[in-house]
């Protein structure tokens, strides 16, 4: 896993969101995600989910080999 992009978080939190330094600061990751409103939209899709749907529908072909 890849650690925190600090200088596009810090852009988001004192640029966009209008935070002084000492507030950034003081927040902990999951408030600045909440503040960035990432709680908004879906999580994106993961293999393991991906591998699931695959499962319950796989693609279909006919005997040369073709889908329908």
């Amino acid at each position: 896993m890849a650690g925190f992009d600090w200088p596009v978080l810090m852009r988001a939190g004192m640029r966009g969101l209008g935070l002084n330094p000492r507030a950034f600061w003081d927040l902990t990751p999951a408030e600045l995600r909440l503040m960035l409103g990432e709680e908004r939209g879906a999580a994106p899709m993961g293999r393991a989910r991906l591998d699931e749907l695959m499962a319950v529908f796989p693609d279909r072909r006919d005997r040369n080999g073709d889908e329908p």
